[in-house]
């Protein structure tokens, strides 16, 4: 039986298509509770009845999938012991730290990764450049939520009504200037994990005499880079970040 034509979006994909199309199947699962017949993963995926059937057969041999006797496949064990072993190696530094090197290296400021512990947020991770001044932020240390921008954006990702979060929603990111201390200022944007479940904020400390809006302009793009690698590295969707990195509404930077 000839094998069925890649499409366009297929043939633009890197890879194997055979394993792409594979993966697919794989991932019209994540919504299903009572598993999915051979008609379901046709609308899923718009493969053909026998290219699903063929690679099913394949899935289900290594046990990546299970076919019940009424037809459905439903995921087999393969996938959950994959993912404790998954568990056992996973450490978010691994993740973390070379996007926070590399943010860093790009605006010579100090980089971080805050996490919200109930109504304080905690650094969790930071990297920083031997500077006469540069934000002293150390790992550990514990802030209120209500102030610096890694902490505006754990709210404003967390669903905090009011407008000031709904600014920070629409724009992406969040700005303080003099909040945590009178000589700082930051740039955070969130990071997301799978089914887009917020990890933490992604921060940009800067000096607050050296933050200008030429300072804004020029760093506020690599922050929202930061941030997508980052969410795409945890399996979360990079799409929030494909908009052109705006200005948060009604912010006031020094000019410069």
């Amino acid at each position: 039986m000839p094998a069925e034509p890649l499409t366009e979006k297929e043939a633009a994909e890197p890879g194997v298509a055979a394993v792409n199309r594979a993966l697919t199947i794989l991932q019209a699962f994540e919504h299903s509770v009572d598993g999915m017949t051979l008609t379901d993963l046709m609308k899923a995926t718009g493969l053909y009845h026998s290219t699903i059937l063929r690679l099913c057969e394949s899935l289900e041999h290594y046990r990546y999938l299970k076919r019940l006797d009424d037809g459905r496949y439903m995921l087999g064990s393969t996938p959950f012991y994959l993912g404790m072993i998954y568990q056992a190696q996973f450490r978010l530094q691994d993740y973390v730290l070379p996007v926070l090197r590399e943010l860093t290296k790009a605006t010579h400021e100090t980089s971080a990764l805050y996490v919200r512990d109930g109504d304080a947020r905690v650094c969790l991770h930071r990297v920083e450049l031997p500077r006469r001044v540069r934000m002293n932020v150390p790992e550990g240390d514990r802030v209120e939520l209500q102030r610096g921008a890694a902490g505006k954006v754990l709210l404003a990702f967390a669903d905090e009504p009011g407008k000031a979060y709904d600014d920070i929603r629409a724009a992406r990111h969040a700005v303080s200037q003099a909040e945590r201390d009178s000589e700082s200022a930051a740039i955070a944007c969130p990071v997301f994990a799978g089914r887009q479940q917020l990890v933490g904020a992604l921060s940009l400390g800067i000096p607050l005499y050296r933050f200008n809006r030429s300072k804004y302009a020029e760093c506020l793009p690599l922050v929202m880079a930061a941030g997508r690698r980052l969410t795409s590295d945890l399996g979360g969707d990079p799409a929030f970040f494909d908009a052109p990195a705006v200005p948060l509404k009604g912010l006031k930077v020094p000019a410069g």
